[in-house]
Parts: structure tokens; sequence; C-alpha cells
């Protein structure tokens, strides 16, 4: 099959202030202290998938050097960078024009670079059964994750049919919910987080992208006599700022009649939080999570400690607390209030 894989690295990470921040975002980061980074991570994860050569990075402009020296194995020409951020339905297109002009035929999955999957042989699999469907058929194959609890902070993907490991039709995507609804989501056994992985023909796509988004798409055929030529970067300047700013969940997604899911249990995390880093730490016998060097707790519960640097950090006498420090940067705020460390940081 002529696979690809694009991984898409252009966010900012604010809600994992101060260690995550605009010069480098978490996905360049090693969060759970493992020794790589959430994009080598992602990049080890798609590693069965199909060769390095056929692996793209979508960033901006600003994060290309880390890419580089991060993922070496990419070709540098398949970095592609954004001129500025317009969303993921413009970032998904670009990628797609131009993979389409290397191979016409290709079979693309596309992925964020800032998820966690400890379950990764599975995740392999799944990959590969959604690659075999979509190679067979126009067809548009969304990844959920089967929950593991009411979680209120993702988007919900609604199969009325659903078997887990099975391609399924999509009846519907769902926002974020409240707690009832998230509770509801559980019970009925037919509801999905939407984990934001897609797996599509490149002539699906820019099909789809065509009729619901049609906008971006004549942006990208505008774009398209320059890509793989020395204009392409001024074309690019030029013209990706005028993109609808737009998810592709938005722009496609919803509106398409072409879409399956595959659900599985993979251990996914979006990893979008202190709160959600911590599931994924090992607690001691108080509670507590470490990350970093020389951390000190006494009489501390339930709290969460990362620390980038090889200084000793002494913590008295907190309870649900995060604290996190990164270079200049230091923040102590309580778990439960961490929903506003993007206003805390702004």
């Amino acid at each position: 099959m002529n696979t690809h894989v694009v991984i898409m690295a252009g966010g900012i990470g604010s809600r994992l202030w101060p260690l995550s921040t605009p010069e480098v975002p978490k996905q360049f980061i090693d969060v759970l202290g493992v020794g790589r980074s959430l994009i080598q991570l992602t990049a080890d994860r798609f590693a069965p998938v199909c060769a390095p050569d056929h692996f793209w990075v979508v960033t901006g402009e600003r994060y290309a050097a880390l890419v580089r020296e991060q993922l070496p194995q990419i070709p540098e020409d398949q970095i592609l960078c954004e001129p500025e951020g317009r969303n993921t339905a413009p970032c998904i297109a670009y990628a797609s024009w131009k993979i389409r002009k290397k191979d016409p035929e290709a079979n693309i999955v596309v992925t964020p670079a800032d998820a966690l999957v400890l379950k990764t042989a599975e995740f392999a699999d799944t990959i590969s059964k959604a690659l075999s469907f979509t190679q067979e058929r126009d067809a548009i194959v969304t990844v959920g994750i089967t929950p593991s609890r009411p979680e209120t902070g993702y988007g919900y993907i609604h199969a009325a049919e659903a078997l887990q490991g099975q391609l399924v039709k999509v009846s519907e995507f769902k926002e974020k919910p409240d707690l009832d609804t998230a509770i509801s989501y559980m019970e009925d056994g037919h509801y999905f987080w939407n984990a934001g992985i897609f797996v599509w023909n490149v002539n699906t796509i820019i099909r789809e992208l065509s009729a619901y988004a049609p906008q971006i798409a004549a942006v990208m055929d505008e774009l398209e006599p320059a890509l793989l030529t020395e204009k392409e970067t001024p074309e690019l300047r030029r013209l990706f700022p005028t993109c609808e700013k737009i998810s592709i969940d938005y722009a496609v997604m919803e509106k398409s009649r072409y879409i399956y899911v595959i659900a599985e249990d993979l251990a996914w995390s979006d990893l979008g939080s202190w709160g959600s880093l911590q599931t994924h730490l090992k607690a001691d016998e108080e509670g507590n999570t470490v990350v970093g060097g020389d951390v000190r707790l006494f009489d501390c519960q339930n709290c969460l400690v990362h620390t980038a640097s090889e200084k000793t950090v002494v913590v008295e006498g907190l309870d649900g607390y995060i604290v996190a420090e990164s270079k200049d940067r230091l923040l102590v705020c309580r778990l439960s209030e961490e929903q506003h460390i993007k206003e805390f940081s702004a």
C-alpha cells in the first residue's frame, strides 16, 4: 500500500504551562520523563505502519528546527511549515494536496503529535485495519477510543451499530458533554472518544474538502502549481493565511456521508492538561506523582510535581496541587483549578 503518515504538530499546548510554552510546546517535550518527547513517541508508534521516508510533519515555521532535531529520519522536504496556524482543515488540505502530487494513489493516516497511546501493538493493528479499508473503498475512517470514564473534556463519536474492533458507519459526532451526558454515553456503550486520528485515500479527502470546504480547496488548487518547486514557500506564505480557519471536524467530518469508525481500548489520552498527565504517572502511597530531578515531598497528598531541571524541589503540606517549573517559570496551582491555567499564564 502507498501509505503515508501525517503528524500535525502546530499546537502550543497552553494548558500544560509552564512546561509547554509557545517557544517549545508540549509535543517537543519529554512530559512523561521517559527520554522521548511526545512527537518522538508518536513517530515510534507509527513506525510499523510505513517507512520514515513516507512520514510528513505539518508544523509552524518557528518549530521546523525542533522537528528536524527530534525526527532526523524524516526527509526535510516533508516537514511542511505553515506560515500561521489556521486550524486542522487547512493543515490537512496542504498536506493532502502536496502528497497527491508525489503519490496520486496515497493512503494517508493523519494524527496529532501530542497524544499518548499505551497499547501500541493494538494501535498498530487498528491502523492497519483502517488502511486496508480505505485502500479498497471510498471512505474516511476515524479512530474511536472506548471510554474508560465519563470524560467531559473530549468530543464523542456515536456509532449505533458499533462493535469493538470492527469498522462501522458513524451516526453522528457529539461535542464535549456535561457530566450527566457523559455518564449516559458510558452506559449506552455506543459512544467513543474522538482521538482526532483519521485514515483516508488522498483522492477521497480532497474530494470531500472540495465539496464541504470549497474556499480552502480553491486556495490549495491555486497553490498546487507551485508545490514541489522553488515557488512553494513564497506562494504558501501568500495564500495559506487566506484559508478559512476551521477544524477538519467542522469542515468535513460532521458533513460527509462516508465516515466510519473503528473503536478500540487503546489506553489513549490527549495529555491536554496536568490532570490527564497525572493519570499516566505512577503515584506513591500518598497519591503523589513526580517527574524530574531531586523532588522531596513532606506531608503532601494527591500532588503532581514536574520539574524539568536538576534543581532540588521541596514541597510541604499540600493536598491536590500542581507544582511545575520550567526555566524561569513556576506554577503552584490547585488541580481543581487547572482549567484556569490559560488565563493565569496569559
